[in-house]
């Protein structure tokens, strides 16, 4: 919780938003249409749960739509406000031209605590709420695209997708109106770890290269680097399994809601996973040293410092004793404002969220074309590419046995080689490909200019050129 004297997390976001337009030469207006949310439906809408009539409260904010459609997940939270949708609203905006994904900004929210419903009462609700946003096209394959965000999944975009299939029995392209879905029901392969994963490749990204490595007075690689992750969701186990089972690095400390354990060899990642599912916490996992309060490990020395679920966990209460060098934001908004200034004069680098979690609504991107396209990825090509790749092997052995070189291809080898690039190797590639490209733009503008002291600015003046030219291209 950040403390009463420090601003919003909206305000964090128009704070940030201005200090990156300071350094622009926009047209007159053109800031000021950037800046501002297009619209927010609030809709309150009843149903009967338990012999009563429970009324909820939801929301779908669009930012921008200086492309079509807009983009950006629903969220079902307790804390689900319009002031929080309109803020997430305007990250995903900036988010989607950072990554070059043909999106304009949105994002949605209900304001309910999915844990005290069972599946069937939460269908209902997801169902009557989805229903509400489909009548008034804010559900569309053509012009607004949810996913997936905190306390929903695979399960609720599922719902969704019936829901506007049922209300819309000839669009062709239905599936197409949400993205997240299951494999079965018309989703593709890696979306549920996208977040994560993109999260591992934004950090290979950054330690590609090493003048970027000694800002924060690291060296070397990822392998060896102690990482602390606050939040082990989706997101958070995601990031946390790949980099410890790919990287090599050790994760040190793993903040819950109930505490945190730590283990300086190194936590089992997926052993920790299955406690929390078993026992809803991090409590009595017998792989760490418990601490009951569990934010103060946040301060815990560290390499990487990942936070990955709530906004404002690092704020002006607790920035100043934070001790990582390298912090990436994988939640929206965990650094705010007040503490992002106090991180960058002790020299901390932040990889900020609009890049290091834009892994989701990229793995989206190729979901949304695979609807739209009606065919898996993979599916043309794929055993093209291993008859290749055999005639290659064949052609090499011939020549080894006509010379009498005497060599092998070892098994390893032979079986990696000829399997071709299905769905979910063209998905990582496609997200490996656009967090490097979406870096390497990124740090072009952080080296070549005086006045860009950070990542977060950088980010932001190569996203809103962008969506400035994209206005400048058309009729406001």
């Amino acid at each position: 919780m950040s403390p009463s004297n420090e601003p919003s997390f909206r305000q964090s976001v128009d704070l940030m938003f201005t200090r990156a337009v300071a350094l622009m030469d926009l047209p007159p207006g053109l800031e000021e249409k950037i800046r501002v949310c297009n619209a927010t439906y609030t809709v309150r809408f009843g149903v009967r749960l338990r012999g009563e009539v429970k009324t909820f409260t939801g929301y779908r904010s669009v930012h921008s739509e200086h492309m079509e459609p807009v983009k950006g997940g629903i969220r079902f939270s307790m804390g689900v406000n319009q002031d929080e949708v309109e803020a997430l609203a305007a990250l995903m905006t900036y988010k989607c031209a950072l990554v070059e994904t043909p999106f304009g900004g949105s994002k949605g929210g209900l304001c309910i605590d999915p844990r005290e419903y069972d599946a069937e009462e939460l269908e209902k609700i997801t169902r009557r709420f989805a229903y509400e946003l489909c009548k008034r096209d804010l559900i569309n394959p053509a012009q607004n695209v949810p996913a997936p965000d905190m306390g929903t999944g695979e399960r609720e975009m599922a719902w969704i997708a019936d829901q506007y299939r049922r209300m819309n029995t000839t669009d062709i392209n239905a599936a197409a109106c949400v993205t997240g879905k299951p494999p079965h029901a018309g989703g593709i392969a890696g979306r549920v770890e996208a977040t994560g994963r993109g999260v591992q490749y934004a950090l290979q990204a950054y330690f590609r290269y090493p003048e970027d490595v000694a800002k924060s007075g690291l060296t070397g690689t990822l392998d060896g680097k102690r990482v602390i992750v606050q939040g082990l969701g989706n997101v958070g186990y995601h990031a946390a399994k790949f980099l410890s089972d790919e990287d090599g690095c050790l994760i040190t400390g793993v903040i819950e809601r109930d505490g945190a354990v730590t283990n300086e060899a190194g936590l089992d990642i997926d052993a920790l996973h299955a406690h929390i599912r078993e026992t809803g916490g991090v409590k009595d996992f017998p792989g760490g040293e418990f601490v009951s309060h569990g934010a103060h490990v946040l301060e815990n020395p560290c390499d990487i410092l990942i936070p990955a679920a709530l906004e404002g966990v690092i704020n002006l209460d607790n920035a100043a004793r934070i001790s990582a060098p390298l912090i990436i934001e994988a939640a929206n908004g965990p650094v705010t404002a007040g503490a992002d200034e106090i991180l960058r004069k002790k020299g901390t680098v932040i990889i900020p969220d609009m890049y290091a979690n834009a892994g989701g609504v990229t793995v989206s991107y190729f979901e949304w074309v695979k609807n739209l396209s009606h065919i898996r990825f993979g599916r043309m090509q794929r055993r093209q590419e291993e008859a290749s790749h055999v005639l290659l092997l064949d052609e090499l052995k011939r020549l080894s046995a006509d010379s009498q070189l005497n060599w092998q291809l070892s098994d390893g080898f032979t079986k990696k080689y000829l399997k071709g690039a299905g769905e979910l190797e063209l998905v990582r590639s496609g997200l490996d490909d656009t967090m490097r490209g979406a870096y390497d733009s990124m740090r072009e503008v952080w080296h070549s200019r005086n006045d860009v002291e950070d990542l977060r600015v950088a980010a932001y003046l190569v996203s809103i050129a962008r969506v400035a030219t994209s206005y400048q291209s058309k009729a406001l």
